[in-house]
């Protein structure tokens, strides 16, 4: 016995209400049709830089893949979105180090400076000088 089309779209609606409960920021990707499948980058990135999102899912939710998204990006910024975030974030080391997931935060400014060269204090204060 087939479901019928009613009860199947009634199922449509109650999945797209969850995901809007859940998150606002899937309703551009799922309404937002003035540009199909194209949403503001800085506006996105400005609105949701503080949630704990990878570039992978920034280049999902805006409609694009990651290339496409780091393409579209260096039209909009000279910085990287990864430099871009470092330097929006405003946040200082102390704020960063446990999320990052170290103990101990001079650990982490060690392994950080050895792996971009700079402290990241001085990351915070000139982003363009992180290569990522």
């Amino acid at each position: 016995m087939k479901p019928l089309a009613e009860w199947i779209e009634l199922k449509e609606r109650e999945a797209l209400l969850c995901l809007l409960t859940m998150s606002p920021r899937f309703y551009p990707t799922l309404f937002d049709f003035s540009s199909p499948w194209k949403i503001d980058l800085l506006a996105f990135m400005e609105a949701n830089f503080r949630e704990d999102l990878t570039l992978e899912e920034f280049a999902s939710y805006t409609g694009r893949s990651l290339a496409t998204f780091k393409r579209d990006f260096a039209k909009i910024s000279p910085l990287t979105p990864e430099k871009w975030l470092l330097a929006e974030d405003h946040r200082k080391v102390s704020d960063v180090y446990l999320e990052a997931g170290f103990r101990n935060r001079s650990h982490f400014s060690t392994t950080f400076r050895k792996r971009y060269g700079v402290t990241p204090a001085e990351a915070g204060r000139e982003p363009e000088s992180v290569s990522f």
